[in-house]
């Protein structure tokens, strides 16, 4: 038996779940901006004592490893990093957009293709294609997006956009056939544990020590303004 705590902290939405064997256990979800460092350990400890279960008894630690928030990140990773070496269980590691897809895929329709999207600021966004097998077709990229993107794409096939980044691209190509959208669609930590149990039977795990989140851009530091005299 496989018991799997997944921990999904890519966005501004908070999200751990427990998987056994492939199913959802149980999970829970904050939309609360900010909690990721102050409630992330209280959601975690609380999930188990409803399930009741020990983290001793647990399989591996699973986290949505981006790309999405610098800080988001760095908060899940580092959590799931240091129950990992507290308990010596594997860590797996898991695509944040292809644990969306995963999640939207009962709602496609046969053939459909799926393209989640998080919000990179601007008119860029996070973003890959899966097929209605959830084969991999683009990979993760930072696109900055305009009336042609995925042009060549959407004259073939059909393409289900979502995510937070999906409602810019709604207002580019939002009378185009065969491009639809899936309002209300966040990162869950229930989706990234469902794609850790195959991880898991395939020994894929992840180097504890030196792993660290799939940032795709490089982090950049500003200044804060100095606040003026009056």
């Amino acid at each position: 038996m496989s018991l799997i705590l997944s921990i999904e902290t890519s966005t501004t939405v908070c999200s751990v779940a427990l998987t056994r064997d492939g199913s959802t256990l149980a999970t829970q979800k904050l939309f609360l901006e900010k909690s990721h460092s102050t409630l992330l350990t209280v959601v975690i400890d609380t999930l188990l004592a409803h399930t009741e279960v020990k983290k001793e008894d647990l399989s591996a630690i699973a986290v949505s490893k981006g790309p999405g928030s610098y800080t988001g990140l760095r908060i899940g990773v580092s959590t799931a990093k240091g129950l990992c070496y507290a308990l010596d269980k594997p860590l797996i590691a898991v695509n944040t957009l292809h644990a969306m897809a995963q999640e939207v895929s009962q709602y496609a329709s046969k053939g459909e293709w799926l393209c989640p999207m998080l919000d990179a600021r601007r008119m860029e966004v996070y973003t890959s294609l899966f097929n209605s097998d959830l084969d991999e077709v683009e990979e993760t990229k930072a696109l900055v997006l305009d009336e042609n993107s995925f042009g060549e794409t959407l004259q073939q096939n059909n393409v289900l956009f979502f995510g937070n980044g999906s409602d810019k691209f709604r207002d580019l190509i939002s009378t185009h056939d065969r491009a639809h959208f899936i309002a209300g669609v966040t990162p869950s930590a229930s989706a990234v544990g469902i794609l850790a149990t195959d991880l898991l039977k395939a020994d894929e795990f992840e180097d504890v020590a030196y792993f660290e989140p799939f940032y795709l851009k490089d982090f950049v530091a500003t200044r804060p303004k100095k606040l003026l005299k009056l």
